[in-house]
């Protein structure tokens, strides 16, 4: 299964945002095999500082149970100074509808 989304950074943070994800912490890395997660990017179109997100996942449950771990939470909170964020620190995350794929 294909997940697609889009986030927001904050103005001036793009360098960060990278910096940030180029350390990403093993235990991070570990929950999201462990969820079924792999293929993972993330590109940043950087005139609009829009972040689109690509997965590739096993099961949409599973996955979505990756939101209520301890790590994914301090992850959360860790980006929450850079990057549009809801009121419990996870990112402002709005999927993207797939029209079109090939193999």
């Amino acid at each position: 299964m294909i997940k697609a989304f889009k986030m927001k950074l904050y103005e001036g943070q793009e360098e960060e945002y990278e910096r940030r994800h180029s350390l990403l912490w093993e235990e991070m890395k570990d929950m999201i095999h462990a969820h079924g997660g792999r293929n993972y990017s993330i590109f940043l179109d950087k005139p609009t500082l829009t972040l689109f997100g690509y997965i590739e996942i096993e099961d949409g449950e599973l996955w979505a149970k990756s939101a209520d771990t301890e790590i994914n939470r301090k992850w959360w909170d860790y980006m929450a100074d850079i990057m549009e964020t809801n009121p419990d620190n996870s990112p402002v995350c709005v999927d993207l509808h797939p029209v079109f794929h090939l193999d």
